[in-house]
């Protein structure tokens, strides 16, 4: 089972508590998680990458200012700052389809790693489906509810959000993808799509993009994200996978 899992399984005992082995395996990982969180958001490498794929993105901030208000207060993770709200609305040419923000979230590092291999993999998918991300956004001390407000203001029928997710003991550098029709400031969780374990050990980028791709193609047409929204991808995925390279 062990073989099988990162999970922690079948650890053993040491007299009434746990071999050195298996805590000091739990002290690392406790201790990549943390660093995952505060790890510095490579912002520069990041806009390299996505102008290799033809995107010209905008940087924005929430109203955190420092990485510690940003973990006490996680509401102000959730709104843009004033210039950001200028920048933004300035950018607002008329409606589009889709706005895409990659944001640090509470794992820099998972976006450090995995944003650009997702959208990589994603822009052709969504060109099949004649999709075209009107506006690439990257946010700094971002929740995943930012991407409500920048999608207000950037006029987008839909957002979709890649940021860092709260990191395991066995995942540090897990990626999310949060996706939401019609967003505005006030939509609940409820309301969106989440494709998540997007790493190394988990989605792949390749399998990630798919779901993604499936979810924003789907909810553009029914005009709805969130509980009223089932990812039926899994066949289709499967088929793709299963197809010689």
């Amino acid at each position: 089972m062990r073989a099988l899992t990162p999970a922690r399984v079948g650890l053993g005992r040491s007299g009434a508590g746990l071999p050195t082995e298996a805590l000091l395996g739990f002290t690392l990982d406790h201790a990549r998680a943390r660093d995952a969180v505060h790890a510095a958001f490579d912002t520069e490498n990041l806009i390299a990458a996505l102008g290799v794929l033809g995107l010209d993105p905008v940087q924005v901030a929430s109203r955190a200012p420092n990485r510690r208000d940003y973990l006490r207060r996680p509401d102000l993770g959730r709104m843009c700052d004033a210039d950001s709200q200028r920048l933004l609305a300035g950018r607002a040419r008329g409606p589009c389809d889709l706005v895409l923000v990659i944001a640090d979230g509470l794992s820099p590092a998972a976006v450090n790693l995995h944003a650009a291999g997702v959208t990589r993999e994603l822009l052709p998918l969504l060109a099949q489906a004649g999709i075209v991300p009107g506006h690439v956004v990257i946010a700094s001390g971002a929740r995943v509810a930012l991407g409500d407000e920048i999608g207000a203001l950037l006029k987008a029928r839909m957002v979709a959000v890649l940021i860092g997710e709260r990191p395991g003991l066995s995942a540090p550098d897990s990626l999310g993808a949060y996706l939401t029709y019609d967003p505005k400031v006030g939509r609940s969780d409820a309301e969106r799509n989440c494709v998540s374990n997007i790493h190394s050990s988990g989605l792949s980028s390749a399998e990630a993009a798919f779901k993604i791709a499936w979810l924003i193609r789907e909810a553009l047409t029914r005009r709805t994200t969130g509980v009223a929204l089932k990812d039926e991808s899994g066949e289709a995925l499967v088929s793709r996978l299963a197809k010689p390279v």
